[in-house]
């Protein structure tokens, strides 16, 4: 079989399986094909691709890396992001009978409307969208095209930081999983990668909440601030965290799913060539799709997280919610009989759009980022 590697090469890592019959055979080409680097390997070895090689740069130089990528890909998927939040945390129509609340999340209820008619010459009804291009065009048309990028600083200031904690935490646990028999070498990514993304969640959660709430409705930055210090002194410091358990229901398991799937999906493009000769479109690719599938797969977490999140600062008129937050299931029952099961996929293609097209420009920057520090360092003269 071609690509069947000769026990030796310096392109096979220390952590590849020894046998390679049977059912190994699979789990032996991935390692043959380096998808995972050996810890015995020495940083004089040429290697073939910069993420093969956690020598070759410091975690340093991956956090710039990896924070270039976040700048990159927030600025060109943050109007996804707004209109996502937007389909999510929508209620349903107001059905006759009921009773519709409109507040700003800041001062007293200012009025009650029944059955969803306008009641005053100052109230109107909070915009519905019927789908994302309907989101886009409405959002545009009666708040600005400057609110697609609203909460900008907010996820840059977020996703900067989380970014280069994420992507050099998953690396460096990555090196040092492989090869040990802590975890199966096959699924050393998707620890890894879960690990590193529940750490990343506890500490950006507050800036997540803060930039959730930012793009769910047009408000000013004092207007947050009120929400912000109005939920402190009702919950205390803890609902900064109001969230935290879907998000990390979210993004752990995707993180799990992403790089499980991207590691293979990666090796699968790049067949036996040399690695050296693998693109940064491969993993763009690679990227994109592994984002996909891990989206479509927690997209019900996201749902919750968002409209657990956007209730910061919010009141209800029809009854006083107890001090504990619904759990994540409640929301997830709750949601699915409100608005069916469809209801736990809204913003359904906002969330694949910015997911395929956000994975494949953050990953295939970073490894740009990671091969460009890795010639610069081979380049530098060595010490005696």
């Amino acid at each position: 079989m071609p690509g069947a590697g000769r026990r030796g090469e310096p392109g096979v890592p220390a952590c590849s399986p020894e046998k390679a019959d049977g059912p190994f055979t699979a789990i032996s080409l991935v390692y043959k094909f380096r998808l995972l680097p050996g810890p015995t390997s020495h940083p004089d070895q040429n290697y073939m691709m910069a993420d093969q090689d956690p020598w070759g740069i410091s975690p340093v130089q991956q956090m710039v890396a990896s924070g270039a990528g976040a700048v990159v890909t927030s600025l060109f998927m943050t109007p996804l992001d707004v209109v996502k939040v937007r389909l999510q945390s929508q209620r349903p129509s107001v059905a006759s009978g009921k009773c519709l609340l409109y507040c700003n999340g800041v001062l007293e209820p200012l009025y009650l409307c029944p059955n969803g008619v306008r009641c005053a010459t100052w109230f109107q009804d909070p915009t519905r969208f019927t789908g994302t291009m309907d989101a886009f065009v409405k959002i545009v048309r009666h708040e600005g095209t400057k609110t697609l990028w609203s909460g900008l600083p907010a996820t840059l200031v977020m996703t900067v930081p989380a970014t280069a904690i994420y992507f050099t935490t998953y690396d460096q646990l990555k090196t040092f999983l492989c090869g040990r028999a802590l975890t199966s070498d096959l699924y050393t990514p998707m620890v890894a990668g879960a690990l590193a993304r529940l750490g990343t969640v506890t500490v950006i959660s507050p800036l997540e909440l803060v930039r959730t709430k930012l793009q769910a409705r047009h408000v000013s930055y004092r207007e947050l601030g009120a929400c912000v210090q109005a939920a402190v002194a009702q919950g205390g410091w803890r609902s900064l965290w109001l969230g935290w358990g879907p998000t990390a229901l979210r993004d752990v398991p995707f993180s799990a799913l992403y790089w499980f799937n991207y590691e293979l999906v990666k090796s699968w493009l790049s067949g036996p060539r040399p690695k050296d000769q693998t693109s940064v479109g491969i993993s763009f690719v690679a990227g994109g799709i592994s984002g996909m599938v891990a989206a479509i797969l927690t997209l019900p977490f996201d749902v919750v997280k968002t409209q657990r999140q956007v209730a910061l600062g919010a009141v209800e008129a029809v009854r006083v919610r107890s001090p504990h937050a619904d759990s994540t299931w409640l929301l997830l029952r709750r949601i699915r009989a409100e608005s069916g099961t469809r209801g736990l996929f809204a913003g359904f293609l906002p969330r694949i759009i910015k997911a395929a097209p956000s994975c494949a420009i953050m990953i295939s920057t970073y490894e740009f980022g990671k091969s460009f520090f890795q010639k610069l360092n081979q380049e530098r003269p060595r010490g005696p």
